[in-house]
């Protein structure tokens, strides 16, 4: 089977791609819908004397801005992965054309690595703020990623070779 081209490995790996990016517009959606409502339930004190978070964390009091709070930090995940999705379609898109060193790969392949750096600076961030936040209910360790930054340089890695592909190529057009 081919990798590049209609019909391709690619083409599969972008249909693929397509269904992932419209499941993340609607996860995207629930999680808004989600967060107006945990918002909206702020609104009633009734409810909020009846609902309390527990269990072997401790008893959080007021769990409505710690709900939406966890809820906008996931929305917030959600939109960088549905951006890196969103750029994997457009590069999948120039591979099932057979053009794989298309110039503006090398612009969506960093940023691809800026957006993954992004949530990993973003996760930290959120367990800073919970630590802050709620020093009283949770304690837990701050968990360095290897993995996830040696993704970060893969990526920005793979921009430049991508980069080459089309220099070289341009050179190869001008040539008779």
């Amino acid at each position: 089977m081919r990798a590049l081209g209609p019909g391709s490995v690619s083409s599969f790996l972008k249909v693929i791609l397509d269904v992932v990016y419209y499941a993340l517009w609607i996860g995207l959606a629930v999680v808004v819908v989600l967060i107006f409502l945990a918002l909206l339930m702020g609104f009633n004190p009734e409810f909020l004397q009846s609902l309390k978070l527990s269990g072997d964390f401790g008893e959080i009091q007021e769990p409505v801005p710690v709900v939406a709070g966890g809820l906008a930090a996931g929305g917030l995940y959600l939109g960088g992965i549905l951006a890196i999705v969103w750029s994997l379609r457009r590069i999948f898109a120039t591979l099932t054309a057979g053009d794989p060193f298309h110039p503006d790969n090398v612009q969506r392949l960093r940023f691809i690595g800026l957006i993954l750096a992004g949530l990993e600076l973003g996760r930290y961030a959120v367990w800073g703020a919970s630590q802050w936040l709620l020093s009283d209910v949770i304690r837990n360790e701050p968990n360095f990623s290897l993995t996830a930054w040696f993704s970060v340089l893969v990526v920005f890695v793979l921009a430049e070779v991508f980069r080459e592909g089309a220099r070289l190529r341009r050179e190869a057009e001008l040539t008779i």
